[in-house]
């Protein structure tokens, strides 16, 4: 009778011990990111980072500050159960089923090894169905040429991603990766220290989405094929059209589509400073721009 008295005390110990142990575990945990290439959004929009767990999306919370590295609370279970790490753009301010869910523009992807994840643009601004994977391995023609209007005095006043070094038929001049959906390129030229844009496009191999409405195009006709802009009418960064290019630095960004600021996003992979001595109608090639992938670490 002593023993089974002392075997159901050892059982109501244990029992007892177990629980309050249960009642002291964590409920939350510590997910910080540290990033490297962000820049402010504009002021109608935030990032946001989210969690994959069991393929669905947890919210992680929202940031506008870009000085890393930061840290959030999260429930312990979503932490731990986590796969993937993503960062999107959103606008600011979401409620209901909106805030529930991702946007479109995510920038940042990772997959978790252990208590870690390398994260970068690559992994999901490109869609890897096309033949180039990443924005590093862009490459850009353009030429000077003003085909919106019949006078051959300006040519040196607008840009038009193309090649034409064996046309007819001219080519697209520009090799970029197939964005995923939320992305657009754009091109630009810097005036004075201010871009101004060429307009916005989802493919090299046809005309940007301004090319019948652009305030700066001439009045005989909306262009070639391709990308880019002629400069021949009204005034943009303090300089009156038509202009002179040469000297003024061609630039091709990745924005958010929709786009969270009027100005040039980070990611800008392509990039060139039109030669003073630069001939009309005549290829010119691009180089590397100031940054073509957005990277960092996340660790749980």
């Amino acid at each position: 009778m002593k023993k089974v008295l002392n075997l159901a005390i050892a059982f109501i110990i244990a029992t007892v011990f177990v629980a309050c142990s249960d009642d002291n575990a964590p409920t939350t945990g510590n997910l910080t990111i540290d990033l490297t290439g962000l820049e402010e959004l504009g002021s109608n929009y935030v990032y946001e980072g989210w969690l994959i767990v069991d393929g669905n999306p947890v919210s992680t919370g929202t940031f506008t500050s870009v000085s890393f590295p930061q840290t959030y609370t999260v429930g312990i279970s979503d932490l731990q159960s986590a796969t993937k790490f993503v960062l999107t753009i959103e606008p600011a301010g979401e409620t209901g089923a909106a805030a529930l869910a991702p946007a479109a523009t995510k920038l940042l992807a990772g997959d978790f090894s252990g208590n870690s994840a390398s994260v970068n643009s690559d992994n999901i601004v490109v869609d890897n169905s096309g033949s180039i994977k990443t924005l590093g391995a862009s490459r850009g023609k353009y030429i000077l040429a003003t085909p919106t209007d019949a006078d051959t005095t300006n040519e040196a006043s607008g840009v038009w991603f193309l090649d034409n070094s064996n046309a007819p038929p001219a080519v697209a001049g520009l090799g970029l990766p197939t964005l995923s959906a939320g992305w657009k390129y754009e091109g630009w030229v810097v005036l004075n220290g201010t871009p101004v844009s060429t307009g916005t496009f989802t493919t090299a191999e046809g005309a940007d989405d301004n090319a019948t409405t652009s305030p700066y195009k001439g009045t005989t006709g909306n262009g070639p094929g391709f990308p880019g802009e002629d400069y021949l009418i009204g005034s943009a960064a303090g300089v009156n059209f038509p202009t002179d290019l040469k000297g003024a630095t061609v630039v091709i960004s990745v924005e958010p589509s929709p786009d969270n600021s009027p100005t040039p996003f980070t990611l800008k992979p392509l990039a060139h400073v039109v030669p003073a001595n630069a001939a009309n109608h005549t290829v010119l090639t691009m180089g590397v721009g100031p940054k073509s992938i957005l990277s960092g670490t996340v660790n749980r």
